[in-house]
């Protein structure tokens, strides 16, 4: 196969490559949005809707469900109907996701929309780095799949400093704000004007050219292409996409993925699953659901908790920023190793400090001044390394490393897999913290952050500098 300077072109058009990439990774922006915007609202939910620890728990973590559903039926979908064409539906949700999650007055009607809002998100996270992957060329494929965790780390951003600004405004989130309705239920209403945004851009923008070859619209795919990277280039990557599929034209299916000849489940899927569980194992987002809760429960009150998140936030997206310089230049496998080592150490600080604590009288953690300061600092530095490697990095492996004829079904099972690892780390949260504490909590996460540094050290194959046309599986 030609090396990945053979797309490169004079005419190639850089401009419109990244424009569709930034449309696309605004799908990112409301994955994020809507994950982080819970952080916010748990007062408020457990007491509009009268829930214990358990069913606030499943009131936050409703939203995975559809997103563990959405991530699986969008890829295989996506391989029928058009990765846009499932980016468009998604927009859809969003937007009813984000009206009926502040409208709802009881549990059931508010697991219903966020359960929609879930299965936007789940179909957004794979096939936005999906379709970046499949129209961007190999040189800077890394760095505008980047894109899409900076996108998402903006959208916790937003909905973090959203959060703060509105219960800030209003007293507490808990407080009547606008229209008489309480701040909590505001915070899910912002999220209608990015939906709306991202609905309108995404009519503007082509199909995936990979998409078209496998479905027979080459001549709809070479005009893509030709735009994309100019007459020649794109006429030779025409050539090059038909061949890799030329030796198996039929549909792509979920059988697929196990090999003709062993029988058995092909190893890039069991990689590609690792990847997407030890993503969430090492706890991630109970820092982003859980933030506001967790920084009350050591002392912290709801405005210094919110703030701490804004500041979580905008740490992140620095990492992403930085992680975007490095992902094609150093590669994904070092980055991921890096990370993996970097998070155990910290999650471990983490855990120690927590350990330190004693409870009150009202049931809250309490940590001397300096240990305090050591898990404020520990926690942020461990956001940044999870940022910097294992945010972005996986949604980039995932999005690059399948063959083009189980792409779809690869991405739909990984997909699957770290939505389930994501609802089950944030549902048990909440039972974790009154069983065996914060400090055990984090131990967990601590291990699996261990764990993940052989995995990757044993299992990952490095994709960096190879066309997709390349990948074997």
């Amino acid at each position: 196969m030609p090396n990945s300077s053979a797309v490169r072109s004079d005419s190639e058009n850089t401009r419109l490559i990244i424009l569709i990439s930034c449309v696309a990774t605004i799908g990112g922006f409301l994955f994020g949005f809507d994950s982080g915007v819970i952080n916010g609202t748990v007062d408020g939910l457990r007491i509009a809707f009268d829930s214990d620890s358990v069913g606030t728990g499943f009131n936050v973590a409703s939203m995975l469900l559809g997103c563990a559903v959405g991530a699986f039926f969008a890829g295989w979908l996506a391989d029928h109907f058009g990765r846009r064409n499932m980016l468009i539906v998604a927009a859809a949700f969003f937007l009813i996701s984000a009206w009926g999650s502040g409208v709802a007055t009881g549990s059931l009607e508010f697991v219903l929309y966020r359960v929609l809002g879930g299965l936007a998100v789940g179909a957004a996270s794979v096939m936005a780095p999906a379709y970046i992957s499949e129209v961007s060329a190999a040189q800077y494929r890394g760095r505008l799949a980047s894109v899409q965790q900076i996108a998402i780390i903006g959208g916790l951003f937003a909905a973090f400093l959203s959060n703060y600004l509105l219960a800030k405004v209003a007293g507490s989130s808990i407080t009547p704000l606008w229209g008489g309705h309480e701040a909590w239920r505001w915070m899910f209403w912002m999220e209608i004007i990015p939906a709306a945004l991202f609905l309108l851009a995404l009519l503007l923008i082509p199909e995936s050219p990979r998409y078209l070859v496998a479905k027979g619209r080459k001549e709809t795919a070479l005009s893509v292409l030709r735009r994309l990277y100019g007459e020649t280039a794109g006429t030779r990557k025409l050539d090059e996409i038909d061949r890799s599929l030329a030796s198996d034209h039929h549909r792509p299916r979920l059988s697929d993925l196990i090999g003709k000849t062993t029988g058995k489940v092909r190893p890039i899927v069991w990689v590609g699953i690792g990847l997407a569980v030890f993503q969430q194992l090492v706890g991630i987002n109970v820092v982003f659901y859980y933030g506001a809760v967790l920084w009350q429960a050591v002392g912290f009150s709801e405005n210094d908790a919110l703030l701490i998140n804004v500041l979580s936030g905008a740490l992140s997206i620095g990492a992403c920023l930085v992680s975007m310089t490095l992902v094609d230049r150093i590669g994904r496998k070092p980055l991921l190793w890096i990370g993996s080592a970097g998070m155990a150490v910290t999650l471990g600080l983490v855990a120690v400090a927590f350990a330190t604590g004693s409870l009150d009288m009202d049931g809250k953690l309490q940590l001397s001044d300096g240990m305090g300061v050591m898990a404020l600092v520990a926690a942020n530095i461990y956001v940044i390394f999870f940022n910097g490697t294992w945010g972005p990095v996986m949604w980039v492996m995932l999005g690059e490393m399948f063959p083009n004829q189980i792409r779809g079904s690869g991405l739909a099972v990984a997909g699957l897999s770290q939505w389930a690892a994501n609802f089950l780390i944030t549902w048990t949260f909440p039972m974790l913290l009154t069983g065996i504490g914060l400090a055990g909590a984090y131990g967990l996460y601590t291990a699996a952050a261990l764990v993940s540094v052989f995995f990757v050290l044993k299992y990952v194959h490095e994709t960096k500098g190879r066309e997709l046309e390349q990948m074997e599986g």
